[in-house]
């Protein structure tokens, strides 16, 4: 295998004495050329540190990270030759859109004539060609950031890092360019790190995501593995909506591959199958992690529907444009979500007595954290 383009490995952060104070814990991780890897994370769970340490704007602790294979971990930013963008943009106002794009150029020392054609060639990267003798102020929201994203990309670094970039941004424009940069780093094969702490922009951009918490990685998988097989009960109701149903294990682990699914009699009184993922021997507390497009409703007994459907009533039914959203009561407080597209069969009136069940297979049990 080719060697990643960038690697931290045992990399700490600490802003205190003890253990607490480590903003970043033991990371190791691994960013191939090419690929666009995103720190996803709430706030303080270290991702933002990881790239400013990437950045040079923080200094590790400990261990080394390295890009191309070359220790860079005390170099100043200056040195590392590495694009930010930052969500506030950082552009000169006082400077045109051409002048803040050859900016890195100049610094470095490029010529006059090279300057002008490579700040051509950015600016047509992001659909700009005709903007070079505007000020900043004089753009939209999302043109701003495209000049900021023309000026990390004019120099040819070997990774761009983008801290937040459209957070500024309203929910319409921010999907927009969501797309645009998607397409830049296919289009151009560029390196990219990404901050963020939007789930939906985490899946809409990423090759893989690295979700953060508490300074350490949770799990790192493509998107679409990380939504579907969470590796803990925190990945599970931070990435997309999840609903958590607490219990308690029944019974060890029986079948083999898709089928394997244990026993968990939960909190509200009903016995239900899942996939075992880190549940726990029986007796161990656990939570039961079900999506909400996963869970079908239906207006008869639950008897009628099958040994493992759940008897529940129906409280709440909202209209969310693609989709409705059914809010069920189980009892003794417990409650679950579903999602039913627009247009998929009448649905039953609020009060109403139902049933709602899903395959095990769509269930997960997790350990009970905390």
């Amino acid at each position: 295998m080719a060697e990643p383009l960038v690697r931290f490995e045992g990399v700490r952060k600490a802003y205190g004495a003890a253990a607490s104070g480590y903003a970043v814990q033991r990371l190791d991780l691994e960013v191939e050329k090419g690929e666009l890897l995103t720190l996803l994370g709430p706030s303080g769970s270290g991702k933002t540190t990881t790239l400013m340490l990437l950045a040079g704007f923080e200094m590790p602790s400990e261990g080394r990270i390295l890009l191309g294979g070359r220790d860079i971990a005390r170099l100043p930013p200056h040195r590392r030759g590495i694009g930010v963008v930052f969500q506030s943009y950082a552009l000169f106002p006082h400077m045109s859109v051409a002048e803040n794009v050859a900016f890195p150029l100049e610094v470095r020392g490029v010529p006059r004539a090279a300057r002008a054609e490579r700040v051509r060639k950015a600016l047509a990267m992001v659909r700009l060609e005709s903007f070079g003798e505007r000020r900043p102020t004089q753009l939209s929201g999302g043109q701003q950031q495209r000049v900021a994203l023309a000026r990390a990309m004019v120099f040819e670094p070997p990774i761009v890092l983008l801290d937040e970039p459209l957070g500024a941004l309203d929910k319409a424009l921010r999907e927009e360019m969501q797309y645009e940069i998607r397409a830049l780093h296919q289009r151009l094969g560029l390196t990219m790190m990404y901050v963020t702490h939007d789930q939906q922009e985490a899946l809409t951009l990423s090759d893989r995501i690295a979700v953060f918490e508490g300074g350490r990685i949770r799990q790192l998988a493509a998107p679409r593995r990380l939504y579907e097989q969470p590796e803990n009960a925190f990945v599970a109701g931070f990435v997309g909506e999840n609903n958590r149903l607490p219990g308690v294990v029944r019974s060890a682990p029986e079948g083999e591959g898709r089928d394997r699914a244990i026993r968990v009699m939960l909190d509200s009184g009903t016995e239900v199958l899942a996939r075992p993922v880190d549940a726990g021997a029986p007796g161990s507390r656990c939570l039961v992690a079900v999506r909400p497009e996963r869970v079908a409703v239906a207006a008869i007994l639950a008897s009628e529907m099958g040994e493992d459907a759940l008897s529940a009533r129906l409280v709440e039914v909202i209209f969310q444009g693609d989709h409705v959203r059914l809010r069920l009561s189980l009892g003794d407080g417990a409650e679950v979500v579903a999602k039913r597209p627009v247009g998929a069969g009448m649905l039953p009136e609020p009060g109403t007595l139902v049933s709602v069940a899903w395959d095990p297979a769509h269930a997960h049990a997790f350990a009970a954290e905390g």
